[in-house]
């Protein structure tokens, strides 16, 4: 069985190529799209292009493309791509991120209908409590890149999914209907080191942008 990863860097595609490689899979290639629209339906974008150094350290060829990030349309850049790594990596399966998105999955499946893939979703509609404590037994280093929800703030960059976290996202979930892995866009994630990585990887700058309740952290690594 080989598959390839829909893969943003964060923490959803990580933990998915793991359990994936976990089952069995051979991790044939990673794909990554490069969205100009920053509030695409389909893709993250904070530090997206640092999903080259992750797929260096995890020594598994990386798939590019990009897409002007317009509704609907940019399923077509997604489907060029997901044809590339079928073609170039005989690949039959599509692993995927999703936990809850209907409409990313919906189109997904499409596409790999089109294309006679396998679609793998092994987050799909995991607990989200459970899955941040699992991330964090299995030594997965997860940052926060981006928020986009009130009450969470520009403090929220940069801190680590740990204990404290999990603990914190907890009492905003039952106060403010925040969901507690992100699955809302109220955060986005990067990994600096997990079991997929040689070698973990190391922040040598940052920059910061944004304004009120939405905020982005920009790496370099």
């Amino acid at each position: 069985m080989k598959c390839a990863v829909l893969f943003s860097g964060g923490k959803d595609s990580c933990y998915s190529g793991y359990l994936a490689k976990k089952q069995g899979y051979e991790l044939a290639c990673l794909i990554t799209i490069y969205s100009e629209n920053q509030d695409s339906y389909m893709f993250h974008t904070p530090s997206i292009d640092k999903t080259k150094k992750q797929a260096e350290v995890m020594n598994i060829p990386l798939i590019t493309d990009t897409t002007k990030g317009e509704k609907e349309i940019e399923l077509e850049d997604l489907e060029r791509a997901i044809k590339k790594a079928k073609d170039k990596y005989k690949i039959d399966t599509l692993v995927t991120g999703a936990l809850y998105s209907e409409y990313q999955t919906s189109r997904i499946q499409k596409i790999c209908d089109k294309l006679n893939l396998k679609c793998f979703n092994p987050l799909w509609h995991k607990n989200e409590i459970e899955y941040l404590n699992e991330l964090i037994e299995n030594k997965f280093k997860i940052i926060i890149t981006g928020v986009a929800a009130f009450p969470l703030d520009k403090s929220w960059l940069g801190r680590e999914i740990n204990k404290e976290f999990i603990e914190d996202v907890t009492e905003l979930e039952k106060k403010y209907k925040i969901h507690p892995a992100g699955e809302g866009g109220e955060f986005e994630t990067f990994v600096l080191d997990c079991p997929l990585f040689e070698k973990p990887l190391e922040i040598k700058d940052k920059k910061i942008s944004g304004e009120r309740n939405s905020w982005r952290m920009e790496i370099e690594v």
